[in-house]
């Protein structure tokens, strides 16, 4: 556990928020030392009264005194949030990006005196079941990457990877879960039209994908494995992956992966 360290976040958006609930659920910091900066009063309000943290307009009060900085704004407003922040950031500090495509030179740049780690996490760190990839800059040692580890895992899994490998990351479980919530929409709406009722349709939609993913994560077979151990010769099963693969399901999911990571790279180059 980690509730002894003082955490400062610049960004107050969903990933934000996965975080900060992802951690309090588990309990691995205490909310009196989460301190966010949003620009947006409004929205500083709303996280203050969800959570009890402590959130305002600005990051000067806090930066002096956080042992993590978490950096989770856009790409586009990444360069001003960190040449605003790193002359007041508290000595050793960690600098924790999430920003899409950032790479850790450029943040090294602006913070060379911090170690730095980089990682894109998933927002389902908002219901324990995240999960994070993180590559260590060159100042970042053991303790960083057990630090970072602390705060991600305590909510999900981690797994740490080169920092060329996170574009591929961004691409498969950064944006993924959006892709998982549009299939399970579709089947959800295909339950609804074979007759089932909604609220019916959304529970057996969930949890058929939530089994099937822990099935996965048992390590005992692979998804391929798996999917044929349920598909019995010309049956139901067979008749509806034939349609799936006629209209290139496998293939647009791939595309997808690739499109989300490329852009990744996009964002990093500029």
């Amino acid at each position: 556990m980690c509730d002894e360290i003082r955490i400062g976040i610049i960004g107050g958006g969903a990933m934000a928020e996965a975080l900060i609930a992802g951690m309090l659920k588990e309990r691995a910091v205490l909310p009196t030392h989460i301190c966010v900066s949003e620009h947006k009063a409004v929205r500083c309000d709303e996280l203050t009264h969800k959570y009890g943290i402590q959130a305002q307009v600005g990051a000067e009060v806090f930066l002096p005194h956080i042992d993590v900085l978490i950096l989770a704004v856009k790409p586009a407003a990444a360069a001003a949030a960190m040449q605003e922040s790193a002359p007041l950031l508290k000595e050793g500090a960690l600098v924790l990006s999430i920003v899409a495509g950032l790479p850790i030179q450029a943040i090294e740049a602006v913070y060379p005196e911090h170690p730095v780690v980089r990682a894109m996490p998933n927002t389902p760190l908002a219901v324990g079941a995240g999960m994070s990839a993180y590559a260590c800059g060159t100042c970042a040692g053991a303790l960083e990457c057990t630090r970072t580890e602390l705060l991600l895992g305590v909510a999900g899994r981690t797994v740490q990877v080169q920092e060329s490998d996170l574009d591929a990351v961004t691409g498969l479980s950064g944006s993924g879960p959006a892709y998982v919530f549009l299939m399970m929409e579709a089947l959800i709406e295909g339950g609804v039209a074979a007759g089932l009722k909604r609220e019916t349709a959304t529970e057996l939609a969930a949890q058929t994908m939530l089994g099937a993913a822990q099935m996965v994560t048992s390590g005992e077979r692979s998804p391929a494995e798996l999917r044929a151990a349920v598909t019995s010769p010309a049956g139901t099963t067979a008749a509806g992956l034939r349609v799936l693969e006629r209209a290139g399901v496998r293939s647009a999911l791939m595309e997808a992966v690739l499109a989300a990571a490329e852009r990744s790279r996009e964002l990093g180059s500029k």
